[in-house]
């Protein structure tokens, strides 16, 4: 297992973070605007902001063999692919489920990248420290998480929800099989790919866009920003030179921010089991990525004077 930089980590903790507030500004975005068109915009906004900076460094991409099958079939699974499954999906089924429903990615990774990812390795200690993380999300959304909202497509949008999970577990594996490639140049392409196929799927599905007030407009451009193209742009750093497993530790800090966030910034009531759901989520963490912590401090405290 390789030694994982401290860069790394401050990466997947501000990943944690920035992906854990969006579900708020969705929130809010919203009361202003049409699901499909504002993933519409929030891509199509980063995918316009990363392409400038990216063609200011002269539109660097792979740096020897290419592999454009790969590439666009990545970008359909990271971005449009999954957007639109769960925009479909949260019709059908409780709010909750969403949130289990992203919280199993690293349990699909696990065995995708033990046997696609050299190095990648699945162990029982592992295994069992995500398994215990999943069980503290689980504990966290509530019994909510499992609760019928009564819909006639209630299955299927729950197949949506588990689907959209499996886009992003298989694009994180097929992003670190790339060949050698600009990490500005990936990501801003993958949002391009995206935003190629959710536009026109907006339009079909939604009509034709309606200019939103200018609060709706400013969340939409945040959005597009920091949770988009920063973070998008930090994902495929992180998948490409930590790997994917360790990319999915983002899963489990998600909803701990989403839930403290809401009670901060919206008022609604701490879950009773929160302490305890926090304690199994970053115990399993803990577990999972125990060899690599104890080298990491082992490393900080061998460069104390």
């Amino acid at each position: 297992m390789p030694n994982i930089a401290p860069r790394y980590w401050l990466m997947i903790a501000i990943l944690g973070f920035v992906w854990g507030g969006t579900f708020l500004l969705i929130k809010l975005a919203l009361e202003g605007t049409t699901p499909f068109w504002l993933a519409a915009s929030r891509i199509g906004f980063a995918a316009l902001l990363l392409c400038a900076i990216w063609g200011i460094r002269g539109f660097k991409l792979f740096k020897g063999h290419t592999n454009w099958p790969s590439l666009i079939l990545i970008g359909v699974l990271s971005t449009a692919l999954p957007f639109m499954l769960i925009s479909w999906g949260q019709q059908h089924v409780s709010s909750g489920f969403t949130g289990v429903s992203m919280a199993a990615i690293p349990l699909m990774v696990l065995p995708l990248a033990h046997v696609f990812i050299p190095g990648e390795q699945m162990t029982l200690r592992r295994l069992i420290g995500f398994c215990i993380g999943f069980v503290g999300v689980a504990l966290l959304i509530g019994g909510k998480a499992f609760t019928s909202s009564g819909s006639e497509l209630e299955s299927y949008g729950r197949a949506a929800c588990l689907s959209s999970a499996a886009c992003y577990s298989v694009s994180s594996i097929l992003t670190r099989r790339l060949p050698p490639v600009d990490p500005l140049g990936l990501a801003a392409i993958l949002l391009v790919i995206g935003s190629t196929i959710i536009v026109p799927v907006a339009w079909m599905a939604e009509g034709a866009p309606v200019v939103p007030d200018n609060r709706t407009l400013l969340i939409a451009a945040v959005l597009g920003l920091i949770p988009t193209a920063a973070a998008n742009l930090l994902r495929v750093i992180v998948v490409r030179e930590a790997g994917p497993t360790f990319m999915t530790l983002t899963n489990y800090q998600v909803p701990i921010w989403a839930v403290v966030l809401g009670a901060v910034f919206l008022g609604e009531e701490l879950p009773p089991s929160m302490l305890l759901a926090m304690t199994l989520i970053l115990g399993g963490l803990g577990l999972s990525q125990f060899g690599r912590l104890k080298r990491l401090f082992g490393g900080m405290q061998g460069h104390n004077p």
